[in-house]
């Protein structure tokens, strides 16, 4: 059960991650008292968005890490959240930046990142 609290967390939180990143590109483009923040305004706006993230993030980690009873080394944490991140990302730019389109060495880059949690959590 500890495995899906941290993966679905994990999840919650690149959702936020990825707004805070990457979500004021988008927003420039759809509000025009937005595109007229200036950066600072634009950096703290982030971080409001990624407090949600690491509200999320940290407890992900506690509760997958081994050394606090979870299923999960810190490798293997981190390459899931890595793998969790990408497709975040990727549904997120392909629906809201229309664009954006995946080609085949995206798919290949995908294949790499699946192989890399196979080799993760091979014993």
């Amino acid at each position: 059960m500890k495995a899906l609290y941290t993966i679905l967390l994990l999840i919650v939180s690149n959702v936020f991650m990825t707004f805070a990143w990457y979500g004021h590109l988008k927003m420039k483009q759809e509000y025009s008292w937005f595109a007229a923040l200036p950066l600072i305004g634009v950096i703290a706006f982030s971080w409001s968005i990624a407090f949600f993230e690491y509200s999320c993030q940290i407890p992900a980690n506690r509760i997958g890490y081994i050394g606090n009873g979870g299923p999960f080394s810190l490798m293997q944490l981190k390459v899931l959240q890595e793998v969790i991140t990408l497709i975040i990302f990727t549904v997120f730019t392909t629906v809201f930046f229309k664009g954006e389109a995946l080609h085949w060495n995206h798919v290949a880059a995908f294949v790499c990142l699946i192989l890399a949690v196979y080799f993760v959590f091979m014993k």
